[in-house]
Order: structure tokens, then C-alpha cells, then sequence
């Protein structure tokens, strides 16, 4: 069975559509991982262990959050990052988020960089 792994980001804006820009190279790339591009605040499933791919706003490089508290240290600057750490902590505080992994994406960072750490943090997977 293929993990999941759920993108989150928007095409609308330039600063967060790099996640969903990526997707087909990393399905292409990554054939036992099965990416599904989600909003962050529908409802969807949520997997025993969550991991996320998201443009965390804030950060120079990409950084693996292993848990919400550690997501929420960072400053959140734009109303994309608000709703989907909101979304998260209410799951969490509904007992129906159990363990999430976020590799966060800089905003700024170029395309085949941000493909190439990606692609090394899910060969640790």
C-alpha cells in the first residue's frame, strides 16, 4: 500500500503554489508514495501518521516539522498559513490528529531545490 502524503497550497497564489507545481514530478519520481493535493480546511481523511508538503512563510530552507508545537514557533504572515495551522489544531485537539510530519517549503526557494529536498526527505520515509 502506497503512503500518503498531502499537499497542501494554492495555484491562485505565486508565493504558496510550489507544493502543488511539484506534484507531478514527485508522482513521476516517487511512484510508492500516492500525493494527494488537499485544502487544508475540507474535511478529508486523516491517516494514522499525517505527513504534509506546505509553504511554511518564515523560513530560509526546508525544515521538517514533527509536531504542531514546533510549527506554531515560527511566524505565521499570511492568512493561507493561519487556516491551515488552525485546521491542524483543531484536529489535534479532537484526539483525530495523531502523529504529523510537515516538510515545510520556503516561499522563495527555487523549484528544483525545493524538489530536490522533498525528494530526500521521502528517501528517509
Amino acid at each position: 500500500m502506497k503512503k500518503v502524503i498531502y499537499v497542501f497550497g494554492s495555484t491562485i497564489l505565486k508565493e504558496d503554489s510550489l507544493p502543488i507545481e511539484m506534484v507531478p514530478e514527485l508522482k513521476k519520481r516517487c511512484p510508492d508514495f500516492d500525493f494527494q493535493i488537499k485544502d487544508p480546511n475540507e474535511e478529508w481523511d486523516i491517516p494514522e501518521e499525517l505527513i504534509v508538503i506546505d509553504t511554511v512563510m518564515g523560513i530560509s530552507k526546508i525544515h521538517i516539522f514533527e509536531s504542531i508545537d514546533e510549527f506554531t514557533q515560527f511566524p505565521k504572515v499570511s492568512i493561507h498559513d493561519y487556516d491551515a495551522l488552525s485546521n491542524l489544531l483543531f484536529l489535534k485537539k479532537l484526539g483525530r490528529l495523531k502523529k504529523i510530519k510537515i516538510i515545510g517549503i520556503p516561499s522563495m526557494i527555487d523549484k528544483q531545490k525545493a524538489l530536490e529536498g522533498v525528494l530526500t526527505q521521502l528517501s528517509l520515509e
